[in-house]
């Protein structure tokens, strides 16, 4: 079966998609949506099934539209995976939904199912998981050692519209200790210079490394001694609680109702219910080496099951039963993931768009004219966006 993702962002591409190649099907991933590419790509690629899924780019309004464009009246079976649920399904997640009209919504958030059945639309739980490929245990890398390492975001503008997020409790439990004592944690993520009123206490600049590709995450977690991961509701886990241990990280997390019903704590991994309890671990496991090695096998294994080839044979069964696509459709095959990107390559000559460049600045690049490069890409102006991807010439 051919699928077509309609995504570009590293969290996502290298995630689900890959757990559909491994189970056998073709996957494109379609890079920035354009509409004139986006057009070719579908006609191009034949798919059998559409997926968006997230909250990125590729989710602003000028894009949902030219999903709705593309996709709707294909007759193509589109699947939307909600994975800002429960937090963003009123502001975000149900106005895109209203706006594509996907025939099939996966939600990270169980009551959610529910909800968009009685919308009318047919539904069902996905959560998040691991692909070993992209997540996976390293030799420890000296610039990612660490006693205490947490690779996440900090998000003080959400604080300030729900300072009762039950996030910023996690944070408080886990890093709050360490900081207020200047017992030094290594902060990978954003807006950590911007913490000091939920933490209490401004974090040392030389604590932050600031941004960290999302390929690279699993680096700090096979080098840092103990990662703090942090959890947003007591009923769901992040996607990092299971990258962490698909990378073979010693995770320190809260004790939630759903990471007991996961994992064993003490055993895959380690919870903490207070920051007293947090420091008190802390000081246990950075101790007891022969016993975080341990619980970091056991934790790798364990998470085995929550792979995203295991998502995507899931995710199959559930739309064959509910008569998106048909048995024979779901029956593996040769497994491929590419790029669209790439395989116009083959044919064209391709440029990036870098900050600041505009058409005009690309044509004169080129040697090619400004009307040249819009009618080779089906542009309908001349607006074109970072990191969008435009046919120069012919090879």
């Amino acid at each position: 079966m051919r699928i077509l993702f309609l995504e570009s962002d590293p969290m996502w591409i290298y995630g689900l998609p890959n757990g559909f190649s491994d189970a056998g099907h073709e996957v494109m991933i379609s890079g920035p949506l354009m509409d004139g590419i986006l057009s070719e790509m579908i006609t191009s690629f034949k798919p059998d099934l559409i997926f968006t899924m997230g909250h990125t780019r590729e989710h602003s309004l000028q894009k949902r539209l030219l999903i709705k464009k593309h996709v709707l009246d294909l007759g193509i079976p589109h699947i939307y995976w909600a994975t800002e649920d429960p937090g963003y399904t009123h502001t975000f997640s149900l106005p895109l939904i209203e706006t594509i009209q996907p025939d099939f919504i996966f939600t990270i958030c169980p009551p959610r199912v529910d909800f968009y059945r009685e919308k009318g639309y047919k539904a069902a739980h996905l959560d998040f998981g691991y692909h070993p490929k992209v997540h996976f245990s390293t030799d420890s890398i000296s610039k990612y050692v660490a006693s205490l390492a947490i690779v996440a975001n900090g998000y003080p503008m959400l604080y300030k519209k729900s300072p009762r997020y039950f996030r910023f409790e996690s944070l408080r439990t886990l890093l709050s200790p360490f900081v207020l004592e200047n017992l030094r944690i290594d902060f990978w993520g954003r807006y950590w210079d911007s913490m000091d009123n939920i933490i209490g206490k401004k974090i040392p600049k030389e604590w932050i490394h600031g941004f960290l590709p999302y390929i690279d995450a699993n680096k700090v977690y096979s080098s840092a001694d103990i990662i703090l991961g942090v959890q947003n509701l007591d009923s769901q886990v992040t996607q990092r609680t299971y990258e962490i241990l698909g990378s073979s990280g010693f995770l320190l997390t809260n004790n939630t109702t759903k990471i007991q019903s996961l994992f064993t704590p003490g055993q895959d991994l380690v919870v903490t219910s207070s920051p007293e309890e947090t420091i008190k671990l802390v000081k246990h496991y950075l101790n007891h080496p022969e016993e975080r090695i341990e619980i970091q096998k056991a934790g790798a294994e364990a998470v085995k099951k929550y792979s995203y080839i295991e998502r995507a044979k899931y995710i199959l069964e559930i739309i064959t039963n509910a008569g998106l696509i048909s048995k024979e459709m779901s029956a593996p095959g040769e497994g491929k993931w590419s790029y669209y990107v790439d395989n116009l390559r083959k044919n064209y000559e391709i440029h990036i768009v870098k900050p600041k460049e505009t058409l005009t600045s690309i044509s004169k690049k080129y040697g090619v004219s400004v009307k040249h490069i819009k009618k080779l890409n089906r542009l309908a102006n001349e607006k074109i966006y970072i990191k969008d991807y435009l046919k120069i010439r012919e090879k």
